[in-house]
């Protein structure tokens, strides 16, 4: 008997042509990214401590701290301590193209987002005292 797949009533969706994009990421920013879709909720948004999220991945908090700053800089994620935030990929596309051209930082205009606040850049230091486990 073959077993189907079925969605479930929580069920995360990665957008496909993220596929596209795996080859200019390292093994630690496609898990981020992977559990960070997972742990979203319709928005994109979700709030997990570093600490946590390396407990969870078998990583060390450190290369969680690098691998967020390099998914701020390819512009597919925003964050503000404790906030993370998936942005789609015609954001990441479109905001680094319009960034290049102007030799400005991507990570320099913060995004509006619907969980309220602005994300964009970190602005606290990345200790996870206080945040959320």
């Amino acid at each position: 008997m073959t077993r189907l797949r079925r969605l479930p009533k929580h069920f995360a969706w990665i957008d496909h042509r993220l596929r596209d994009r795996l080859s200019g990421l390292s093994l630690e920013e496609i898990a981020i990214l992977f559990f960070l879709h997972l742990a979203a909720d319709p928005n994109g948004c979700s709030f997990w401590a570093d600490s946590t999220i390396a407990k969870r991945l078998g990583l060390r908090e450190g290369d969680i701290v690098q691998a967020r700053f390099a998914l701020l800089q390819k512009r597919l994620i925003a964050y503000r301590y404790p906030l993370y935030q998936l942005l789609g990929l015609e954001d990441a596309g479109s905001t680094a193209s319009r960034q290049e051209g102007t030799g400005g930082d991507a990570r320099a205009t913060p995004v509006r987002h619907p969980c309220g606040g602005r994300a964009g850049g970190e602005t606290r230091p990345t200790s996870t005292e206080g945040a959320p486990t």
